[in-house]
């Protein structure tokens, strides 16, 4: 994987905006659960919500490989950063694949200035991983418009939001039922609100919230691509950006357990020398670091077959399952490495242990992805017998 020269000083800026604007600050905001505002603004002006917006629409696109260590290097300094760019970033190449040309010129200018943010409504309350069975219905009235009904949960920026990418039924009645989905692109308005904010053990600053349809009137135009139905598969392929983002999420929180381990056990002694010089602490660190390093590739190559254009949802699937699960184990042992002091929140590692959980359940959790890749693997396997 070879970044082009320009792609590789934007995430080099972005590692300096994380070292000297986001970790002097991030303690005192997240144990507030204060939304990040300055912060929010700082990306805007770094051009991190156009990563995914075509150049002609006023974004700055850049490879997924780089998009990925973009969202791990803002991970790296607050995971709740990366969490503000990732669902957004996905309505943005959603619309740059399948929307319509008014659809593009209406959101992508104001969509790669941050001018307005994104979310993505997919979830539902009782709903978890079964999309599928989504209750949400918009129902087409005569003059062509939808009037939608139904709620959404654990909406990342939802009350925030300029633009939800509503994934809901318009054929209640198809079969099978994926037929009968598709995406709207929802602007707040009457029949629309936010009704709570979701407490959670970790991702602070970033609300997650419910939202809830009661009559809310969609015009024909917001219909994604114009045409009902293909909502499920334009969403599985939005999707594929998202895990490969939710697995750099992981890779960007597990480096920073790593560098916050490593820094501790130089500076901690007991019996007369520094911790790391004793196996037990030693060899915990070098499994650390080789396993984030391993994720890390994982998803650098996830993220090239990405931009190859083929399918990936194996490749983003594995990515994210892996990463994931390397971030939660990682957590945990850079909390061993402190010791006491790595469950005071003084100390960084006890929010990188209470992020790392959601990493595993966010994006479908990952039973759901050793159910994609397993599909895959039996679907891309050879017959008996045919020549390699």
């Amino acid at each position: 994987m070879t970044l082009s020269p320009e792609e590789t000083a934007y995430v080099e800026t972005i590692g300096r905006f994380v070292d000297r604007e986001v970790r002097p600050v991030v303690r005192d905001l997240e144990q507030a659960n204060t939304f990040p505002a300055e912060l929010i603004e700082r990306m805007r002006a770094l051009g991190v919500f156009g990563l995914e917006v075509p150049e002609e629409y006023g974004g700055s696109p850049v490879s997924a490989p780089c998009y990925a260590l973009v969202a791990a290097e803002l991970s790296r300094g607050w995971m709740s950063l990366a969490g503000a760019m990732g669902p957004h970033s996905v309505v943005c190449s959603l619309l740059a694949a399948f929307g319509t040309p008014e659809q593009c010129e209406r959101f992508l200018p104001r969509l790669a200035t941050g001018e307005i943010r994104a979310a993505m409504a997919l979830t539902e309350p009782g709903g978890g991983s079964d999309l599928q069975a989504m209750r949400t219905v918009a129902r087409r009235q005569d003059d062509g418009s939808y009037v939608v009904s139904g709620a959404k949960t654990w909406i990342t920026s939802g009350r925030r939001a300029g633009l939800i990418a509503l994934l809901c039924k318009t054929d209640p009645d198809a079969s099978p039922s994926h037929r009968g989905v598709s995406l709207l692109l929802i602007e707040p308005g009457p029949g629309f609100s936010v009704s709570r904010d979701l407490p959670k053990l970790g991702y602070k600053g970033v609300e997650s919230s419910e939202l809830s349809f009661d009559g809310y009137v969609a015009p024909a135009g917001a219909l994604l691509g114009g045409a009902e139905g293909h909502g499920f598969a334009q969403m599985m392929r939005g999707l594929e950006l998202g895990r490969i983002q939710v697995a750099a999420r992981a890779v960007g929180v597990a480096q920073a357990a790593v560098d916050a381990a490593i820094s501790y056990a130089q500076q901690r002694e007991s019996f007369g020398v520094p911790i790391w010089q004793h196996q037990a602490v030693g060899h915990l660190l070098a499994t650390m670091a080789t396993k984030t390093e391993a994720a890390r590739r994982l998803m650098l190559y996830a993220a090239e077959r990405y931009d190859s254009g083929e399918r990936s949802d194996m490749e983003a699937g594995m990515a994210k399952l892996f990463a994931s699960e390397v971030c939660l184990e990682v957590t945990a042992d850079a909390m061993r490495v402190h010791g006491g002091y790595g469950y005071s929140p003084e100390y960084d590692v006890e929010r990188f242990y209470r992020d790392a959980p959601l990493m595993v359940l966010g994006e479908g959790t990952n039973e759901i992805q050793k159910n994609v890749i397993a599909r895959q693997l039996i679907a891309r396997a050879r017959p008996a017998g045919a020549s390699r």
